[in-house]
């Protein structure tokens, strides 16, 4: 929604939510959730908005506008992972306790954060909306450069995410191109996959060929990394 449309809705309707904000020097308040609201209620023509005052911590302000951020509607998949990286980095939240802060379940958090991993050109195709987040997904699977080449194909070729994955799978199994997985096993794969992102924070890849064997390879960067994906599995 751009400024402009909310700022009509805000006419219609007013403001229905508050904007958040804390006292600062000089008898000043600053923002510390709801900007985009105040622009677009000066927008709309308005003298007075309902206002939510609190008296927080320059950390806890910090929280509170990146969990808004967040729970935007017109963020891009990658803006979403860098404002969930940043509360579990900067305020040592949990995947969990950042999915109940943003009203996210932990599965939908984990894989947001998961797109971290891919190399910097596929970021930048999602974040322009060239690749959505299903693609995004599908491509974690490769190492980074066949990322890139794989991206570039996608994009080009204008393939949805089922044919996306497919082009995954033959990628990651080659000479293999006839045995086209069903979709009910393609259904499959990708809910394991989903089960096994909300649970680990690492990269991985899950590589499933047509005989029915496979396996999945769990990248960690250190012993304390290695230490903490073992006690996942305890």
């Amino acid at each position: 929604q751009s400024l402009d449309e909310l700022a009509d809705s805000i006419r219609v309707q007013g403001l229905v939510q508050p904007i958040v904000v804390r006292p600062i020097d000089g008898g000043r308040y600053e923002i510390i959730a709801g900007e985009r609201r105040w622009r677009a209620s000066k927008i709309a023509g308005l003298d007075t908005i309902p206002v939510i005052v609190r008296d927080v911590s320059d950390r806890s302000a910090i929280a509170m506008a990146l969990i808004e951020n967040v729970q935007r509607e017109n963020l891009n998949p990658m803006e979403e992972a860098n404002a969930l990286q940043r509360l579990v980095d900067e305020f040592s939240m949990t995947h969990q306790e950042a999915a109940e802060a943003v009203g996210r379940s932990r599965a939908a958090v984990s894989n947001l954060l998961r797109l971290r991993n891919l190399n910097d050109g596929v970021k930048r195709l999602v974040e322009n909306g060239d690749l959505e987040m299903g693609h995004a997904r599908a491509l974690l699977a490769l190492e980074s450069d066949a990322q890139s080449e794989a991206a570039n194909t996608v994009v080009e070729k204008g393939l949805s995410v089922r044919e996306t994955e497919q082009l995954i799978r033959r990628i990651l199994n080659p000479g293999k191109e006839k045995e086209q997985p069903s979709d009910a096993l393609l259904d499959e794969l990708d809910k394991i996959e989903t089960l096994i992102g909300s649970k680990l924070s690492s990269k991985f890849a899950l590589k499933h060929s047509a005989t029915g064997k496979g396996k999945l390879v769990i990248d960690y960067s250190n012993m304390d990394d290695l230490k903490k994906l073992i006690t996942k599995f305890k």
